[in-house]
């Protein structure tokens, strides 16, 4: 139990920090996305929302870096520039790229990613259960063509890349 503590309290931080910002509402992340103005006036807050979480989270790093594990600190070690340094870089491919587009139309479309759409299980709302359904089903699907391009002679479209393992 000490060792998902931690994770556990963090995705609770995550979802109290989404409902507290309205980022639960698809239509506080439409009517930032919507530049012409089709959907209301434009919404700056998500603007806000993120830019609370990269300092958040640059601040963290800086903290971390200063900061020298300890056998005693198990959940610092998991989260040391060690750790964290040991990724191998990004490479931009196809996958990555397709991806993101994908992404990004559901996520315009919808006003939901897979984090608000997850809270927003609690609140009941059914375009949050459809979504996070086609979420699933999408996920599938990614995973299946992703082994079938692996196993196909070549590597096929859609191959594994090393970030992937």
């Amino acid at each position: 139990m000490r060792r998902v503590a931690p994770a556990y309290l963090a995705g609770a931080l995550f979802g109290a920090g989404l409902v507290v910002s309205g980022m639960v509402d698809p239509r506080n992340v439409v009517g930032f996305l919507d530049f012409a103005g089709l959907s209301g006036p434009w919404n700056p807050a998500l603007i806000g929302v993120m830019g609370g979480a990269v300092v958040t989270h640059a601040l963290l790093l800086r903290l971390l870096a200063r900061r020298a594990p300890s056998p005693s600190s198990a959940p610092v070690r998991a989260l040391a520039p060690a750790a964290l340094a040991t990724a191998p870089p990004a490479r931009v491919d196809r996958p990555l790229v397709l991806g993101s587009a994908i992404f990004g139309i559901g996520w315009g479309l919808s006003g939901y990613c897979p984090g608000p759409a997850i809270v927003s299980l609690g609140f009941g709302p059914g375009r949050a259960f459809l979504f996070v359904a086609a979420l699933v089903v999408g996920s599938l699907v990614a995973d299946g063509l992703r082994a079938a391009g692996a196993s196909a002679p070549g590597g096929g479209a859609l191959r594994v890349s090393e970030v992937d393992r």
